[in-house]
């Protein structure tokens, strides 16, 4: 039986190294899609508004729901009123959008100078009678896709405690939103699972304590931003098991699911820690820890922990049977991508870190037959990836090759010495570092690919391992045309 212990024989190291990924206000290029009716206002300076541009130029011709406030020196120097300058600027997007919810992105200089935003919008949401959500997603505390964690955790707030009071809690209150929330019964009744639900391999974790009172119905409730393809890929894939997905945050405003203490939720991102926090301490709910559904092996071991917590039907699908056909279903993608397996197989990767999906990415990977010289990631919850660095021990010991090194805010200069000591075939890296490494004859993949890509999963294991082979694939037609000492030298 797996455990959790399991996962203190990997290496952690922290080299306390900087930030080097895109800056997280960068979340507003994915989350303005997934919350529609929604309008975002980060609030900054030109350097921020230049960044964003850059970062959205794909969408130039989609008119992106999203605008700069613009801090000037009068802003900065405490010249200028910050109350009416950020109420003008929402009356207009009120006037000239309406939509059903304004979220301010809080940036570097805001945290600098101190900027109350949250009272700020708290005064101006009871003018204007829209709903204002904060997020702070500035780049001196956060990675790259930490910024939609922040605004998750934000919109946990505001979502309704009781399907009575969903409508409800969509209008502005005067007070009486937040009499719901502390509202909410802190108490567990008895026959409920603890707050976090450890892996294990066959529910023994589940208390089966016997109770007279009725079991309410488990509602399941999904967190984490993909695009609509792939919600319907996870819904149909749960519905197949007889799981019913009740909800999805983010969702549009008006559609926020309930969130009490007999919802039970479950992440698809490695990097919403302060979310599901947020889930747990403020609202009460269950979270199940489980790998999480990248490629065949995480998708399986994701469906299976979601059944084994959730399917206590009796006349619903037995576990037995959920593992049976999941474990059919694995196999049946894996033998789908074996012209893909055949590149990689013996290829040896190397994380830098940048988007923290690195640890999921390496268990794929190792699966895959590769082989992982380090993970460098820039932030990790151990609690939070608990089951996923289970899953990565146990997969490295049934595909016999070395635990990797997990590096914690890697050093770069460091890292740099390590890569020219192992040669790896590939190694994954940010923007920053790409090119300069390719100058140098390493052959490199970009990180953001994956975070843009439709990689969770059953169907998109094969998008995964398209975008690692690109380059060896690359490599082997100019080998194969005789460039490749050219391209070196």
């Amino acid at each position: 039986m797996l455990r959790l212990e399991a996962a203190e024989n990997l290496t952690f190291e922290c080299e306390t190294g900087n930030y080097h990924t895109f800056c997280p206000i960068s979340c507003v290029r994915w989350l303005y899609q997934q919350i529609a009716d929604s309008f975002f206002l980060v609030i900054g300076t030109k350097t921020c508004g230049y960044f964003l541009q850059n970062a959205m130029g794909v969408m130039i011709f989609a008119e992106p729901r999203y605008a700069m406030a613009e801090l000037e020196e009068g802003d900065i120097a405490a010249q200028l009123n910050d109350y009416k300058e950020l109420k003008r600027l929402c009356l207009q997007i009120k006037h000239d959008r309406n939509p059903s919810v304004i979220v301010w992105i809080g940036t570097c200089t805001t945290e600098i100078i101190k900027m109350d935003l949250e009272n700020l919008a708290k005064l101006i949401e009871a003018e204007l009678k829209v709903p204002i959500v904060v997020a702070r997603a500035n780049g001196l505390d956060y990675a790259f896709t930490q910024g939609e964690d922040t605004v998750l955790a934000s919109l946990v707030n505001r979502c309704p405690s009781s399907h009575e009071s969903s409508l409800d809690s969509m209008k502005l209150p005067s007070g009486g939103r937040e009499k719901q929330i502390n509202d909410v019964n802190t108490s567990k009744p008895e026959g409920y699972l603890s707050e976090v639900i450890s892996l294990t391999s066959n529910g023994d974790d589940i208390n089966k304590k016997s109770c007279t009172k009725p079991v309410p119905k488990k509602s399941l409730v999904l967190f984490g931003s993909v695009p609509n393809s792939v919600q319907t890929q996870l819904t149909l894939e749960l519905a197949k098991q007889g799981i019913n997905v009740d909800g999805w945050l983010p969702s549009r405003y008006s559609e926020l699911p309930v969130l009490n203490k007999d919802v039970y939720v479950c992440g698809i991102n490695p990097f919403l820690s302060r979310t599901a926090t947020s889930l747990m301490r403020r609202r009460k709910c269950h979270l199940i820890s489980a790998p999480f559904p990248i490629g065949p092996d995480g998708t399986r071991r994701w469906i299976e922990k979601i059944c084994t917590v959730l399917n206590t039907d009796k006349s619903s699908t037995s576990l037995e049977e959920v593992q049976k056909n999941l474990q059919q279903r694995e196999e049946k993608v894996w033998k789908s991508l074996q012209s893909y397996l055949d590149l990689v197989k013996k290829k040896s990767v190397f994380f830098m870190g940048d988007n923290l999906l690195e640890i999921s990415l390496a268990r794929f990977f190792i699966r895959c037959g590769m082989i992982v010289y380090e993970i460098g990631i820039p932030y990790m919850d151990r609690r939070y990836q608990a089951a996923e660095l289970a899953l990565l021990e146990q997969t490295c010991l049934e595909m016999n090759v070395p635990l990797p090194r997990i590096v914690e805010k890697p050093d770069n200069y460091n890292q740099i010495q390590r890569i020219r000591e192992l040669q790896p075939d590939i190694v994954v890296t940010g923007l920053a570092h790409s090119n300069p490494l390719e100058a140098r004859g390493v052959t490199t993949k970009w990180s953001t690919e994956f975070t843009f890509a439709q990689i969770h999963g059953f169907a998109n294991s094969r998008d995964v391992l398209e975008l690692i082979t690109r380059p060896v694939r690359r490599n082997q037609n100019l080998d194969a045309l005789g460039f490749t000492s050219l391209v070196k030298n």
